[in-house]
């Protein structure tokens, strides 16, 4: 589901009665990870979304890397979801924390879920808070 929208408030609307959930899912993510900026545009998952921290990513076809986010807020046809383009510890963050974050659905780099009531925002937290803190300090947050 591509979704088109020109503003963050015009974004949370096209989501209909699941704007709120991706606006408390915003709010908990802005509020704990201080040092990523969150910025609006298109990001190139779905059309628009939100993205938090900037990270630089090369596929192995691309000749120049691009910007892409370290978290990014998306919408789906069926779920809402929260990209994580972060691998800590060798390994990629939404593994790391699958069994920590709730009632969600996984992949390497995808945690899908239907409602933000789904989740599991102590879970969350732990782990927003730890890819902040690598943020922060620059750390290398992707590929090896």
């Amino acid at each position: 589901m591509r979704v088109e929208a020109d503003s963050l408030e015009e974004w949370f609307a096209t989501a209909g009665p699941r704007g709120e959930d991706l606006r408390l899912m915003d709010e908990l993510i802005t509020a704990h990870t201080p040092d990523m900026e969150r910025s609006f545009k298109d990001w190139g998952f779905s059309g628009a979304g939100v993205g938090y921290g900037t990270i630089s990513y090369r596929t192995k076809a691309a000749k120049e890397p691009t910007i892409i986010p370290v978290l990014g807020l998306a919408q789906q046809k069926r779920h809402l979801a929260l990209y994580a383009c972060a691998v800590v510890d060798g390994q990629y963050l939404a593994e790391k924390y699958q069994a920590r974050l709730g009632r969600v659905s996984c992949g390497k780099s995808c945690i899908r879920f239907t409602r933000f009531d789904n989740i599991d925002e102590a879970g969350f937290i732990a782990m927003l808070a730890d890819v902040n803190e690598r943020y922060r300090r620059g750390e290398h947050l992707y590929g090896q």
